[in-house]
């Protein structure tokens, strides 16, 4: 079992940055390929970046590459998400997840624990 609650989100301008963190309790952390998935109003539950986690090995939604960067610290149990360059199309609830399915990294139903969400508003 693993239990995420992420934090770090608010309201930034667009060109801005934010940083998101998951913190998970449990001690089986580290075996967990981790993602972040974010949902805007009335839209799907979308991809947005993956680490495997010993070799921290990532991958990105073409839509946040080269702005956004996933990290982890399986020592504190950690994961976040470095958000740069902002844009108003950026704004939804973003989740943290641990994956416990095989399979690819970008289907949400391959990860079976998941936090509340922590929302995500970019002003123009």
């Amino acid at each position: 079992q693993v239990q995420l609650v992420e934090s770090g989100g608010g309201l930034v301008q667009a060109g801005g940055s934010l940083r998101l963190s998951c913190a998970a309790s449990g001690r089986t952390f580290s075996i967990y390929d981790m993602g972040w998935f974010r949902q805007a109003p009335g839209k799907e539950r979308d991809f947005v970046a993956a680490i495997t986690p010993s070799d921290g090995d990532t991958y990105y939604a073409d839509s946040v590459k080269d702005r956004f960067t996933i990290s982890r610290d399986n020592a504190k149990n950690t994961v976040n998400l470095q958000m740069n360059s902002l844009k108003a199309e950026d704004a939804a609830v973003y989740y943290c997840a641990a994956k416990t399915r095989t399979g690819n990294y970008y289907s949400k139903e391959l990860y079976g624990y998941w936090g509340r969400g922590t929302q995500v508003t970019v002003s123009s």
